[in-house]
């Protein structure tokens, strides 16, 4: 595997409630799950990758240190990369919202409010 399959294998261990949408794609990806209300799993773990190559390069600079202050606080890894995802998600709606490119100071500033 790649680095980067060996990255989304990690993501999908992780998240078992998704593994019965990724075992048959084709009968999940045309679902509209803003609709039903739930949670897209394929934006979710895309997601969740765009973090883990932020965190492996400090970027948006901070990030890993907020990841770190995310995880004292929350005592869960899994729950530190999460609250990333959380901010992440919302700092793409505020740039597609706006027609902006993303902003790293807000980033930044949902992260610590998540502390």
């Amino acid at each position: 595997m790649t680095d980067l399959e060996k990255i989304a294998a990690d993501l999908i261990a992780i998240h078992p409630e998704y593994h019965s949408m990724l075992d048959q794609p084709d009968v999940h990806t045309s679902q509209d799950f803003a609709e039903a209300g739930d949670v897209n799993p394929f934006l979710h773990l895309s997601l969740h990758l765009a973090v883990a190559e932020q965190l492996a390069i400090d970027q948006p600079a901070g990030i890993g240190a907020a990841f770190v202050r995310l995880r004292a606080t929350r005592g869960d890894e899994h729950a530190a990369l999460h609250a990333l995802v959380e901010c992440l998600a919302e700092v793409v709606w505020h740039a597609q919202r706006y027609r902006t490119p993303p902003d790293g100071t807000l980033y930044l500033e949902c992260l610590k409010r998540q502390t």
